[in-house]
């Protein structure tokens, strides 16, 4: 359904995967963020199904087309540049607002990693105005609580419970910080769920009730509040 294309950013380019609604309608948009292994194929599906749903779904590659299976390994190649992967975030929401098929405002959502990143999006972008984190990895500095930029926006949290669920210090500092800044922050458990619950490439990790639930509230959220 998507293609590849390229955007302005960082002084530079960078690229992603791109899903557009078959309708042909202008639609509100969607960032879909990477875990730590990269722009894979659980992501562009993911962003597929965003389009089917009717958003136009950008993934970008905030890995800059390095990718990888080992965990450690991952997991450092995307910490070392958590500040430049948010310019990209921002930048993102720039190239999506000035596409034609896009109406509305602009979401994002990420996994992991990702899922830090997209609660960090909206105080780095104004045109972000909802975002959705599954189990987030809410450490290291990547969501800083003291820059927190949230007047009239909206977050959920998807929190597994081998994470910890909702009661994890991270979890509720970064809800302090989105409902201290003006904005609202909803939190979900998922009893008996591993992290990774929605990534149906991970068979050892998904969970396909929770996954769906999850899905469902990332839409009621978008549909909301994106126009």
């Amino acid at each position: 359904m998507g293609e590849m294309v390229g955007y302005r950013s960082n002084g530079g380019t960078s690229e992603g995967y791109l899903a557009i609604p078959a309708s042909g309608t202008a639609s509100p948009a969607v960032i879909v963020l990477q875990e730590s292994w990269g722009l894979v194929p659980h992501i562009r599906s993911v962003a597929d199904r965003f389009a089917e749903a009717g958003f136009v779904a950008l993934a970008p590659d905030v890995r800059h087309g390095t990718a990888t299976d080992e965990p450690v390994e991952a997991q450092g190649l995307l910490a070392t540049r958590l500040d430049e992967a948010a310019k990209d975030i921002a930048d993102a929401a720039d190239y999506l607002a000035g596409r034609p098929e896009v109406t509305g405002k602009v979401g994002a959502v990420g996994f992991g990693a990702g899922g830090s990143l997209a609660l960090r999006s909206a105080s780095l972008s104004e045109r972000i105005v909802a975002t959705a984190g599954f189990y987030p990895v809410l450490s290291g500095g990547s969501m800083p609580t003291d820059r927190v930029d949230y007047a009239g926006k909206a977050a959920v949290i998807h929190c597994s419970e081998e994470d910890g669920t909702s009661t994890g210090e991270g979890v509720q500092a970064v809800r302090r910080a989105i409902e201290e800044a003006g904005g609202t922050c909803q939190l979900y458990d998922y009893p008996g769920t591993s992290h990774a619950f929605f990534d149906d490439d991970r068979p050892e990790a998904f969970d396909q009730r929770a996954a769906a639930s999850a899905w469902a509230r990332t839409l009621e959220l978008f549909r909301a509040k994106l126009g």
